[in-house]
């Protein structure tokens, strides 16, 4: 790599505080996939919705995000893995993207794009059909955020789990699944995020670019180390369209 990295992905499986284990478990809590579209809002190189899709052979995948790495990516793998038929991933704006209603819809981390949390529910239950399921992956105050996470994050940008479980059934679901990411599961997303950078620090320490670059991943490490690890969760609602 020869040129600055332009983010922290390339070491990531997922965009999102998620184990292997965990992601087949929230598949499973899916069901039933056989012959359902899934269509994945923010779905970054959509790792989570290829799995859906090869779990289960007559499942649809369709992907939005406006991010041109991250869906570059997501094309390579649907190539490498022969999914082409079956997956097709949209470069464009999540909120006015179109498609018919489906069967089930999964956004995860992608609730800044609709304006919180309450219009990420609403848009995504216009975007179900009835009896439809939801993955929703979103974050929750574990306990009160320190000083240094309010320098970036609003004390009420989120809520605790249980406030965020009542909001989605004020919202017009029921839950069918509730999980949540470990400590084991936050430490290697945030480890494997500054890792792309760090590794690039490595070969190119002389870089114009290098310095920059260390700044991003100092402060991202901080944050993390210094601020909202222990205190930010990142829960994975399963929730089933009224």
């Amino acid at each position: 790599m020869n040129d600055a990295p332009a983010n922290g992905h390339a070491y990531l499986d997922f965009n999102s505080p998620l184990s292997d284990t965990k992601a087949y478990d929230l598949i499973n809590s899916l069901a039933p996939l056989r012959d359902a579209t899934v269509v994945d809002y923010g779905c970054g190189w959509a790792e989570l919705l290829l799995r859906a899709v090869e779990h289960e052979a007559g499942a649809i995948g369709l992907g939005v995000d406006s991010d041109d790495y991250a869906i570059d990516r997501g094309n390579a793998n649907i190539e490498a893995r022969g999914l082409g038929e079956r997956v097709r991933l949209d470069r464009a704006d999540v909120t006015t993207w179109e498609t018919p209603p489906a069967d089930v819809v999964i956004s995860i981390g992608a609730s800044h794009a609709w304006g919180g949390t309450r219009r990420t529910l609403e848009a995504m239950h216009a975007r179900l059909k009835p009896g439809g399921r939801l993955l929703l992956g979103d974050g929750f105050w574990e306990s009160e955020p320190n000083a240094r996470t309010l320098e970036v994050f609003a004390p009420d940008e989120f809520g605790t789990l249980d406030e965020l479980v009542d909001l989605a059934m004020a919202c017009g679901y029921r839950l069918l699944n509730l999980a949540t990411a470990t400590l084991d599961e936050w430490d290697s997303f945030e480890s494997r995020w500054c890792a792309g950078r760090e590794r690039w620090l490595l070969e190119n320490p002389d870089h114009p670019e290098a310095a920059e670059a260390r700044k991003i991943v100092d402060d991202h490490r901080d944050l993390w180390l210094k601020g909202y690890r222990g205190s930010m969760g990142f829960a994975y609602l399963t929730l089933a369209r009224r």
